[in-house]
């Protein structure tokens, strides 16, 4: 089972990390720039540690070239709802 999860990355941050909210999406702050991609690499594989799972289980399903993504996380959904409540607060 998964879970998809509205983001909202912002590149250039002092350090990265997951947790916060605007409008409805979980806020992922990355030290990486935008460019070529680095930022998004860099937010994927911070929702990925965030909510303890692969890398490869993490997967962007919209949102390329903009700071707001989507991205889709398999695993146990009831133990990625209760992550991602936590990282809301």
């Amino acid at each position: 089972m998964a879970l998809t999860v509205a983001i909202r990355v912002q590149p250039g941050s002092p350090r990265t990390a997951v947790g916060g909210i605007r409008g409805e999406a979980l806020v992922v702050r990355v030290t990486a720039r935008p460019v070529q991609g680095k930022a998004t690499e860099a937010a994927l594989r911070a929702v990925a540690e965030a909510f303890g799972v692969r890398r490869a289980d993490v997967r962007r399903v919209s949102g390329a070239a903009s700071r707001d993504k989507v991205v889709h996380i398999d695993g146990d959904p009831g133990r990625l709802a209760s992550v991602l409540a936590a990282l809301r607060q």
